[in-house]
Order: C-alpha cells, then structure tokens, then sequence
C-alpha cells in the first residue's frame, strides 16, 4: 500500500505529479464519501489550469460513491465554506493551491454546516481510505450538476455592513489573476445599482492559469509593490491585495503602506464591538497585546486559541465568538459559518473608514506605536525542538517572566513579550516580538533572540 505524501494537518496539498494527479483525486473522493456516508457534495476550484481536470476527478470518484454533485464553478475558498450550508450540504471540497507554487495543488475540505476537516477530525481517516483503495459496492451513480451561487453569496457580504454608511471611496483592488474578481464585479454592480460611492481600481483582475505577474501571495514584499504603486498612482483611500483563492486579504493604507495583519485584527474587533460591546473575540498567541487591550477596552471577552484554522473555529463555535483573527490574515466570522473570509474583512473597514471620516494609516499609527511588533521571522534551522528547549531555559530565568505553551513558547515580561514556535511543514522556527511603546526595545530583543537562535544552531550542527 503506497502511502500518500499530499495529506497534510489541515488540507491536502502536493506537487502534481506523483503527490496529486488525477488518479489520487478520484480515490480522494471515493474515500470522503465512504468515510462521511455523505449524500450531497459541493465542489469547486481555483483558476489553475490543473484545478479544473483534479476537480472532475474529484466528483467522479464522489459519484461512483452514490454522491450528488453539484459544482459551483471556479471559486475562492470562502464560497465553498458558503455553498455547504446555503445549500444545505453533506460536505464540500475546493480543489486549490492558493499561495503555494504554480506546481503544486490541493484541496480544502468541509463537512456539514462547513466544519473543517483536519488531521484531528477525519482527515487522517479519508487518508488511510484513499491509501487503501478499496470500494463499497454502490447501486447507483450520483448526479452531477452546475450552479452559480455568485449573487446570494455577494448579498450575504453586504449583510455584516450598513452601505449606507459608506462615503466615497476609491479602493485598489488586486486579485493577482486569482479568483477574487468576480466577486468584486458582483458587488460592484450592487453599489452602482444602490448608488454607493465606491470607486474600484482593478488591477490583475481577471484569472489567468498562468500567473503572469506571478504566483498571488501578498506576504512576499515582491508582490506588494505593484499594489503599493496603484495606491499612489491613483490617490486611492486603501489597497487591498488577495491570495490565490482569496482566503486571505491584506491592506496598504492611502499612502501606500502595507499594514501588517496584526493590526487588521484590532480593527476588526473594534468595528464588532461597537456594535455590541459584550462580545467573545478569539485571536492567536503569536502577538496580541494590542488586540488584547481593544477587546478589553470595549468590554468585550478576549479568548486566546492556538494558531491555526482547524483551532480557532472549534474555539469560535464552543465560545460562541463574533469575530476570530490571526496575524496572518485569516479573519474568521461567526454568521460566515466561524469561517474565514477575505471579503469581510475589506468591506468592514471600508464602512469604519466612513463613519470615522479619517484615513486608514490615522486608524492604526496609535495602535502600531502603542504596540510595535517585528512580524513574523523565519529561521531555518537542523532541530527546532531542541533549539526551542534551550530559549525557554534561557528565558525562563530571568526575573519577571511569565510563560505559556497555548501554541509553542510564549514568554511575556512588563515591558515585551514573545512568541516562537516550530512550523507544521518544516523545519523552521518562527518568531514573532512585540512590545510596549519601544521601537528601540524591539529591535534590541529582536537581535538578541535572533542571535541565540543562530549560535545555538550552530553549536547543534557541531555536536552532530
């Protein structure tokens, strides 16, 4: 039985080829099926070339297994997490690689009422099915029909805001040939038919398999400046730019600046408990303070939760939160099904901009003084569990620490603060710093942690 290298912690992703290809996906929907007992599907993909042919696959293996499909189209990842509980599904499954090189691809996978289906839920189990490879006998086919759930979906959107609040805006939109457009075109057409203000400049906006202006990952500083540009070049109000399957959305403020995701969250918990103070907000440990100070400051309840997907919507549904937020640009939404969203985020703040009549960078300079961070660093390293030991025995000496292992190592002092963890996927260590109104504090701990890291790699390597 040949084990398959493409099942990951939370979704299924790979190099096309021996990792994931045709076959895989086919055997990938006969094992959710048969694992799920599952009845109605919805499918959907993103705009790589190899998306489409996996897809089809797909929901071949899902009708040779008695499902009923029903294909949404190309897509982002959200309206999959939509369709499911819209159209009152079993499941449903995105074929996408968002972010992840042009040869590569994966799947998202849901089941009822759009709960994630991670290693801890089921995903472990579709794996060991699809190794397997062996079928039930089913007695009969299940059917297979398109559908379009472009406007019902546009006008849930508009649900989280007032439009009328909305004042004129011009905003740089940036789908970087991903799949984002046709949801900015649908809403678009709204405002124009309800005479709301918004002025769209679309830059690499249609899908284009190819990614000419290369792969959509608004992360990489590469990637930012065409966005940056447009901003300046049209004295836009803000930017937006979206990954692949537009799961994630980051901003650049009207002088072009890109906002750190970190700081998104804090806007966000500020725009819901506005609305209604006594709310749960769940974030992730990596940097909260200022997240932290907001929820605290408007009397709502903040809720830390490990970082990752699959973590902050169990935490979401059991706390009952309005509102989730990583420092990754994951935004999740209580009546988006606790699900994460790229097009939320962008229509919340277009509406908090409005009612406070001042610009984003006006929003957040407070906030990124008040509370500076130094943004996610990666290091490369040969043993991060050991090299994770030794910071916390360094750390945890030294007077005033206080410590805690919600996801890796936290360790907090009056003043600053960190949080270091191992990746899921490699052997990396990534660090995140923040602390309390020192710029010049911050950048001394991040040399100092950043030096530790590396000296004590390298006396590692030597004792090999």
């Amino acid at each position: 039985m040949k084990k398959l290298k493409c099942f990951k912690a939370y979704d299924i992703r790979g190099q096309l080829g021996e990792d994931l290809n045709e076959d895989i996906a086919y055997r990938i929907g006969r094992a959710y099926a048969q694992y799920l007992n599952c009845q109605n599907v919805v499918v959907g993909s993103d705009a790589r070339e190899t998306s489409e042919p996996l897809k089809l696959a797909l929901a071949k293996g899902l009708q040779d297994s008695g499902c009923n499909i029903v294909d949404i189209g190309m897509v982002g990842t959200e309206e999959i997490y939509y369709a499911t509980s819209h159209l009152n599904m079993d499941g449903g499954i995105m074929v996408t690689a968002s972010h992840n090189p042009i040869n590569f691809n994966g799947m998202k996978l849901v089941r009822e009422k759009s709960r994630p289906i991670s290693r801890d839920t089921g995903l472990d189990e579709i794996k060991l099915l699809a190794e397997e490879n062996k079928w039930k006998e089913n007695i009969r086919f299940g059917s297979y029909k398109k559908k379009s759930i472009l406007k019902d979906y546009a006008k849930h959107l508009l649900t989280y805001v007032n439009v009328e609040n909305i004042t004129p805006l011009k905003i740089v939109v940036n789908s970087g040939n991903g799949t984002a457009g046709h949801v900015i075109d649908e809403l678009e057409s709204y405002f124009i038919e309800a005479h709301i203000p918004v002025d769209f400049i679309k830059i690499h906006h249609q899908p284009d398999a190819s990614f000419p202006n290369g792969i959509p990952n608004p992360l990489l500083p590469e990637n930012r400046q065409v966005t940056a540009d447009a901003v300046r070049e049209h004295n836009a109000d803000m930017g937006i730019a979206w990954d692949g399957d537009f799961d994630r959305c980051f901003f650049f403020d009207e002088n072009a600046n890109f906002i750190e995701g970190y700081y998104i969250v804090g806007l966000l918990a500020d725009a819901f408990l506005k609305k209604n103070s006594n709310e749960t907000i769940i974030y992730d440990p990596r940097v909260y303070w200022n997240t932290e100070e907001i929820i605290k400051e408007y009397g709502g309840q903040p809720v830390m939760s490990k970082t990752g997907h699959a973590f902050i919507k169990e935490r979401m549904r059991i706390e009952d939160a309005v509102y989730g937020g990583e420092m990754s640009a994951h935004h999740y939404f209580r009546d988006f099904n606790y699900c994460d969203s790229g097009m939320i985020p962008w229509l919340l703040i277009a509406e908090l901009l409005s009612l406070k009549r001042v610009g984003l960078s006006a929003l957040i300079k407070d906030r990124i003084d008040k509370f500076p961070s130094s943004g996610e660093i990666n290091f490369k390293v040969d043993n991060a569990s050991l090299l994770l030991e030794k910071i916390e025995s360094d750390y945890s000496k030294l007077d005033g620490a206080t410590l805690d292992h919600t996801d890796g190592l936290s360790v907090a002092f009056p003043t600053w603060r960190f949080n270091i963890r191992e990746s899921n996927t490699e052997s990396l260590l990534r660090l995140n710093i923040e602390s309390k109104n020192d710029c010049l504090l911050l950048k001394n701990k991040t040399n100092e942690i950043t030096q530790v890291i590396k000296t004590n790699n390298n006396r590692l390597q030597e004792q090999v």
